[in-house]
């Protein structure tokens, strides 16, 4: 991993920053063809697994992607999740998401493989990235992302300071009625003019296209997550890659 991630797609003649895949491997597919045949880099949000039908292959896909020098993944609270639970931590298992991700990965015939490779990639995954005037993380933009750079093996700790708005986003201490933390979005307002930030995590989406929007200050921000793994799709956005 190189310090500044950015300067590995900067040979490429563009960027394609993918959303969360949960385990849809078929669309993470087209989507990858579909910027190797541009000549761009692939930039995936995090969340590869959980929920979809076939979470082994879509790790098969971006560490392929990764040996390659064409793709890149951040750290999502999924991706967290899976390594905490393939070392041996103790976390809480929905059947239809991490459990799934498990049978499969056990059922794989080479899932002894892509257990020891997701440890190693999930641990070393950077938790946001600062290109210009661009900001890509999982869940939630901090103002402290324009100014340092993620701690290094962020994935390997516990997630603290700004990583935990990088993975989780902004939330309430209050539970949903659906046992999920209750989130909010008042960080989009801290996004500074002339800054754009390109996010995953929450489906905000209500007519199947990801969803912009402009803070108070002037500055954009892109939810990309459209559901997949969770009767949605997967989308992309295509992005020059220089800022």
């Amino acid at each position: 991993m190189t310090q500044h991630p950015s300067h590995l797609w900067r040979g490429f003649a563009g960027l394609r920053v993918v959303a969360d895949v949960h385990g849809e491997a078929e669309a993470f597919i087209a989507a990858i063809e579909g910027a190797i045949a541009e000549d761009m880099f692939v930039l995936q949000l995090g969340d590869l697994t959980d929920h979809g039908p076939d979470s082994p292959e879509v790790l098969r896909r971006m560490f392929a992607l990764i040996d390659a020098g064409q793709g890149l993944f951040l750290l999502g609270n999924h991706d967290h999740k899976l390594r905490r639970a393939l070392t041996g931590t103790r976390v809480r298992i929905q059947p239809e998401g991490l459990g799934r991700t498990l049978e499969q990965l056990d059922a794989a015939p080479d899932g002894p493989a892509l257990k020891a490779r997701a440890i190693e990639e999930i641990a070393r995954a950077p938790a946001w990235i600062r290109d210009g005037s661009r900001v890509f993380v999982h869940g939630g933009f901090h103002p402290g992302m324009l100014h340092a750079s993620p701690p290094p093996l962020a994935g390997a700790q516990k997630a603290s300071g700004l990583v935990t708005r990088a993975i989780y986003g902004q939330v309430t201490g209050r539970m949903r009625p659906d046992g999920f933390p209750d989130r909010v979005h008042d960080w989009v307002d801290r996004i500074p003019a002339g800054m754009l930030a390109v996010v995953g995590h929450d489906r905000r989406s209500t007519d199947g296209r990801p969803y912009e929007t402009t803070g108070l200050l002037g500055g954009r921000c892109v939810f990309l997550d459209c559901g997949a793994g969770k009767g949605g799709h997967l989308a992309w956005l295509d992005l020059p890659a220089w800022a």
